[in-house]
């Protein structure tokens, strides 16, 4: 083995400080030490510091001396947490001390400190509270300062407000607004704000007269700058109904209300509004307001030029109008006012307006009509884009309150309120889905505006708002359905989009359902009896069945139902007919058809030329398809005129001109088989058959005296048409499949008119009977069964027994036989009955 190197140790840098251990013995010594950038100096110099207070008072006033509190104020915000615990510990040890000047030290440290969250809790938590109350009686205006500051920061936290009531804190602080500082003043009406918040203690307030010191401080024109704080605590002390009281039999209400009418700074009338606002939650408090004639004092300050005044007089304003008697005084006077402000630039400014109009309109006729006459209704159409959600609910309110009265609905639906809501509708906000769907329902009672709502797009988000969480969301939303499914058109979009399906899932909870849920599915169903029928299986005598309604069958659950145009563009298959009903006259369909081949060109005219001929077309409702083609032609004539009249001149220019009009050309025979594309409606198959049934039967049967008597002749009738009567023994030798089958086959189609099936077994009489009885009026209702059964129900009244004269008896029902003897009328509920209706 080797023998072992000595390694050599490297020297230190040449800029590296030796390391210099320092032996301190006298204090003055380690508080110079307290300015080092060091932070292990600072921590060991703080804990020597502490040990050397601890020993004796002495030692905590040579310190002071020393100016120890100067340089431990700085490190109680040092970014080391050890160096900064430690200055606070050498402060709390020589705050123990009885001097004012460690008084004024240690509560300015805290007053500090206290502006921390975490910091705050402990100085609630270590007790801190009670000696900084016992030290606002301190002689040392700096010492009341620190520590009325700390109280203030302390009770921001509301966990506060009971300690330091327990510990008396009211009657020190009223001292305090007696003196001769106004930064000691301002601190303790700060701390009252804050504290008045609570209710116990604002009746100790109350009790120590701190009201009454309040009221001089308004009065008093040298502390017009506390006046602001002034009035917050008198707003905080207005909630309770007996301070009010009391407020009032002294005079000092109106005094109040008189100072803030006299006031020019906006922070005053701000604030007093303010006070009226909390005062106004309570309905004692609105009507001692009422008696001082609130209400002039705040349409007063609607007119002041500061946004901040206005939104607070139009938050008061909606809280008064809880009391009749305010509503009607301030609909006379600030109506107008608050319309205008709806014009304003300031979004919180408009919310707060918005929102009183629409206290103000809500079941108050006069108001409405006065917001009418102010012209509203364009403005609140308009906010319904604005930013605020509170502002777009409130507009949707005020809206619905003024449709009430129908010249005013008919003028608001005249400037596009569906369209207007549909935006609305898709909010996230649970108060403006509300509002919009309540004033869609509030506005979808009129067939023009239910079409705008569906052009606009607004029935998916008004069905998806029935998904909703939101009691009251789901409840208007069910409400706005009920009302938008009033026609057939509206109520298939609205099945289409689901909304059949969610409120059935809605009426199968407990939770969920309301009161309108279950009117809006039966709604949704009146007006859409194809989709009625197919998942009930019932149609009552009220639901009159109209051309375009057919038959496919029992739906299974889950399973989408297809609209006729879906049906018919399927592929011939070997499943049960559709069955469909379309009696239109010829002349209708001719009607149609021609309208449907001349739009394209009433969509290329000029806007003039449409314009015209539509006003002729309206102004002149007689005038014949023949008559109205031949003036489109015309049109089309002289515009051909024109062109080559224009060709004629242009002729000399040259090639560039006639390959630009060849380029034109060809641009408009595109768009012009775009459009066609897009607007080819699809028409379902004529069934003139069926239209000669319903002519037979309001020629032989509409006229027989009696409801039996053309029960009996309709069901013949039915049974003629269908194949005739059949013996029950022979039912199953009825090949109606096979004919219905052939009729497929020849229409290439699934789908089959009522009126080509010859042979038909119980749903097809049963259904021509309903559809032929619906024309001529005779109440019935169809039924489906199981195994292609189906029947009808009608209710007869049966004469009078012999010698009873003008005896009335209730109607009984029967079912009507089409099959086997028709026209036999079987009394509902027999054996012959269940017979009928079951295999």
């Amino acid at each position: 083995m080797g023998k072992k190197v000595k390694k050599e140790v490297e020297p230190p840098p040449k800029d590296v400080f030796d390391p210099l251990l320092v032996e301190s013995k006298t204090a003055a010594t380690v508080v110079l030490m307290l300015s080092s950038p060091e932070e292990e100096v600072l921590a060991k110099a703080c804990d020597a510091l502490y040990k050397f207070a601890s020993k004796g008072d002495e030692n905590k006033v040579t310190l002071l001396g020393l100016g120890a509190v100067e340089h431990l104020y700085k490190l109680i915000s040092h970014e080391d947490p050890t160096v900064r615990r430690n200055a606070i510990v050498v402060l709390g040890i020589m705050a123990s001390n009885q001097d004012v000047v460690i008084h004024e030290f240690a509560t300015l440290c805290l007053a500090h400190m206290a502006v921390d969250y975490t910091t705050k809790i402990q100085i609630f938590e270590q007790g801190g509270l009670e000696p900084l109350v016992r030290l606002l009686g301190s002689p040392d205006p700096d010492v009341k300062k620190n520590s009325l500051e700390c109280i203030y920061l302390l009770v921001q936290d509301f966990q506060s407000h009971a300690a330091v009531r327990a510990l008396n804190v009211i009657p020190p602080l009223l001292e305090l607004l007696k003196s001769e500082y106004p930064v000691i003043q301002l601190l303790a009406l700060k701390t009252l704000e804050e504290i008045s918040k609570d209710g116990e203690t604002r009746i100790i307030l109350g009790e120590n007269k701190g009201l009454d010191c309040l009221l001089q401080i308004l009065e008093t024109n040298e502390f017009s700058d506390l006046h602001v704080e002034a009035l917050a605590v008198l707003g905080n002390c207005l909630e309770d109904a007996h301070t009010l009281q009391l407020i009032q039999q002294t005079g000092g209400l109106k005094k109040l209300l008189s100072f803030v009418g006299d006031s020019t700074v906006p922070d005053i009338q701000k604030n007093a509004a303010k006070a009226i606002t909390r005062a106004a939650y309570d309905s004692e408090n609105r009507k001692i307001l009422k008696e001082e004639e609130v209400e002039k004092c705040l349409i007063n300050l609607l007119e002041i030029n500061s946004d901040g005044v206005k939104i607070a007089a139009s938050e008061a304003i909606s809280a008064m109008c809880e009391n009749s008697a305010s509503k009607r005084a301030l609909g006379l006077q600030g109506i107008p006012q608050l319309v205008q402000l709806l014009s304003s630039d300031n979004e919180e400014v408009k919310e707060a307006a918005v929102t009183a109009l629409a206290n103000l309109t809500a079941a108050s006729p006069s108001n409405a009509r006065a917001a009418a006459e102010a012209e509203v209704i364009e403005p609140l159409v308009n906010t319904l884009n604005a930013q605020r959600d509170g502002a777009i609910a409130n507009a949707a309110a005020a809206l619905t309150n003024l449709a009430a009265q129908e010249p005013f609905r008919v003028n608001i639906q005249s400037r596009g309120i569906m369209h207007a809501l549909a935006e609305p509708l898709r909010s996230t906000n649970s108060q403006v889905q509300s509002k919009a769907a309540f004033a869609v329902a509030a506005f979808g009672c009129d067939a023009g505006a239910r079409m705008e709502l569906r052009n606009a797009g607004g029935l998916g988000p008004l069905v998806e708002l029935l998904h909703s969480k939101n009691k009251e969301v789901r409840r208007n939303a069910c409400l706005a359905v009920m009302v938008c499914a009033s026609d057939e058109l509206t109520a298939v979009e609205l099945c289409r989009l689901g909304a059949l399906d969610i409120l059935e899932e809605i009426n199968l909870s407990i939770v969920r359902k309301n009161n309108y849920s279950e009117a809006a599915l039966e709604k949704l169903l009146d007006n859409n009896l194809s989709q009625k029928y197919s998942r009930m299986g019932y149609l009552s005598s009220s639901n009159i069945i109209t051309d375009g309604f057919y038959d496919c069958g029992q739906i299974k659950p889950g399973v989408k139902f297809l609209s006729l145009e879906e049906l018919s563009m399927q592929e011939l298959t070997d499943q049960r007919a559709i069955i469909f009903i379309n009696a239109k006259p010829k002349e209708d369909l001719a009607v149609e058809e021609k309208a449907q081949d001349s739009f394209f060109e009433q969509t290329i005219l000029s806007p003039s030329i449409s314009r015209k001929s539509s006003r002729d077309r309206a102004s002149s409702s007689m005038v014949s398809p023949t008559e109205e083609k031949q003036e489109l032609s015309g049109q089309w004539s002289s515009l051909s005129k024109s062109s080559t009249r224009e060709k004629g001149l242009r002729k000399g220019k040259g090639k560039k001109e006639d390959e630009k009009m060849k380029e034109v050309a060809q641009i408009i025979s595109k768009v012009q088989d775009e459009i066609n594309l897009e607007n080819s409606h699809w028409l379902p198959p004529p069934d003139f058959i069926l239209l000669d049934y319903i002519n037979d039967a309001s020629t032989t049967i509409l006229p027989l005296t009696t409801t039996r008597g053309q029960v009996v002749a309709l069901a013949q009738l039915v049974a003629d048409k269908m194949g005739g009567p059949i013996e029950r023994d022979k039912l199953h030798d009825f090949s109606w499949e096979l004919h219905v089958s052939e009729v497929e086959f020849e229409l290439k189609s699934n789908v089959v008119p009522i009126g080509k099936v010859k042979k038909g077994t119980f749903y097809h009489r049963a259904l021509l009977f309903k559809v032929i009885a619906d024309r001529i009026g005779i109440p019935c209702s169809l039924v489906r069964g199981e195994y292609n059964r189906a029947w009808n129900e009608v209710e007869l009244v049966d004469d009078s027994p012999q010698g009873i004269a003008g005896l009335l008896l209730p109607p009984k029902k029967y079912i009507v036989d089409l099959v086997f003897e028709p026209g036999f009328l079987i009394k509902q509920g027999s054996a012959e009955a269940d017979q009928y209706k079951h295999i």
